[in-house]
């Protein structure tokens, strides 16, 4: 019995000595881990760098084959488009150009809902999920919504920007206008139609034979490899730029609305010393005016990491995507609409030829409501910001956004600006 006992004791001791010895090992490794934070395993989406470590790997194993490949699986029967842009960008005027399309089922920034249920999150921890949102949505399931909505019953009038949206305000859901007619759509008309249930607005979703879907919420276009990789869903991409310092005058008029969003995008590096600077606002008198202005660094750096990724990416990658400019698609707005609704695979009437063109032809810039849609000076649209920015803020733009605006082709200021 006491022989028994004494092995036991044994076992037991070099069961501790053993998890004495390993514990400091085990430690090490959490410590030097890059996906531990606060002692949990954190999964990431990758990062630019190994998203670009894909795209060759793939070359080096299979060669010119692969592109043939993913060719021959990729579906046809239906098309997929996300027009990728941020804040400011002329991404409203954009969306409207498929909006009015009579084959097009249209949704105007969908993840809205998301980002307000999920506030103060940052926009790094979101990508995810707004990547399985439009997944979801691609594919007409919108029960994804229920999940933002606080409520299992909700209908059409939850969709935001539903006012506006040319299915839902014409037949059948509603008579108040016609698909078919090219034309502003009127809030306060559609505010009239009455609500319809989710899966009537499913039903027509799966009408459609191109879907496009606008937002301004995923910050790296890497985050939407796998529904470019699937052939289900086959997503085509429309990336929309425009001269920083454009965008930047546009955010800082309207500050407000964008100080929220703003402190969602610099709060998803504020693990880098970089950001943690831009999270402490220089001027405490304005700081609407400082996190809007700061996130302006950040979205020029999320833009030169797309165009890395595009440049490294397979060749049926880049058969997928398109780059505008929304100066260019603003000057020569048939050119561009036409180049645009060929890699949608749609045709160009004479009615959205004229609707493109008054869009772009109007009496002035300056609107009480940004965020209205409308007819505007296309080249006061381009060039308000040499009147309304001073040499500073120019310059700050400048500096941080240079080699975004080299690549884009944007020449730094050649003319005198206000002091």
């Amino acid at each position: 019995m006491k022989r028994r006992l004494q092995k036991k004791y044994i076992i037991l001791i070099l069961g501790y000595s053993v998890g004495l010895l390993l514990i400091p090992y085990v430690l090490d490794y959490r410590s030097k881990s890059p996906h531990v934070k606060d002692g949990f395993q954190q999964q990431k989406c990758p990062d630019l760098k190994s998203t670009i470590a894909l795209w060759s790997t793939t070359r080096e194993r299979t060669g010119n084959a692969s592109d043939t490949e993913d060719d021959g699986t990729r579906s046809q029967s239906r098309t997929h488009i996300y027009l990728h842009a941020t804040w400011r960008t002329g991404s409203s005027f954009l969306g409207e150009l498929f909006n009015q399309h009579p084959d097009v089922f249209y949704l105007y920034e969908p993840m809205w809902n998301m980002w307000q249920a999920l506030y103060p999150g940052d926009a790094g921890s979101l990508q995810g999920a707004v990547r399985d949102m439009m997944n979801s949505l691609f594919r007409c399931d919108f029960s994804v919504l229920r999940l933002y909505a606080g409520s299992t019953n909700i209908s059409t009038s939850f969709i935001f920007g539903w006012k506006t949206n040319k299915v839902i305000c014409s037949e059948p859901l509603c008579n108040a206008y016609k698909k078919h007619e090219i034309g502003l759509i009127q809030g306060e008309v559609c505010g009239k139609c009455q609500p319809r249930d989710l899966k009537e607005l499913e039903r027509e979703c799966k009408k459609y034979p191109v879907m496009v879907i606008k937002d301004v919420r995923v910050l790296d276009l890497g985050v939407l490899v796998p529904l470019m990789r699937d052939p289900n869903i086959n997503l085509q991409i429309v990336q929309l730029f425009r001269d920083p310092r454009a965008v930047h005058n546009s955010r800082l008029k309207s500050k407000l609305a964008l100080v929220k969003e703003s402190i969602q995008v610099l709060r998803s590096k504020k693990q880098t010393d970089k950001y943690k600077r831009l999270l402490i606002p220089s001027n405490r008198v304005n700081r609407a005016e400082s996190y809007v202005s700061s996130a302006m660094e950040l979205i020029c750096d999320n833009w030169l990491n797309d165009m890395l990724l595009v440049a490294n990416a397979p060749s049926w990658v880049r058969r997928n995507y398109i780059q505008i400019k929304y100066e260019d698609l603003v000057l020569s707005p048939v050119e561009e609409l036409r180049k645009l609704y060929r890699f949608s695979n749609l045709t160009l009437s004479p009615d959205m030829e004229r609707f493109v063109v008054n869009m772009t032809r109007g009496q002035g810039y300056s609107s009480d409501k940004p965020f209205l849609i409308s007819s505007r000076d296309a080249k006061e649209a381009i060039y308000a910001w040499r009147e309304r920015l001073n040499v500073e803020q120019v310059n700050q733009v400048e500096a941080y956004c240079s080699e975004v605006m080299r690549q884009l082709r944007y020449q730094k200021r050649n003319v005198d600006i206000k002091t």
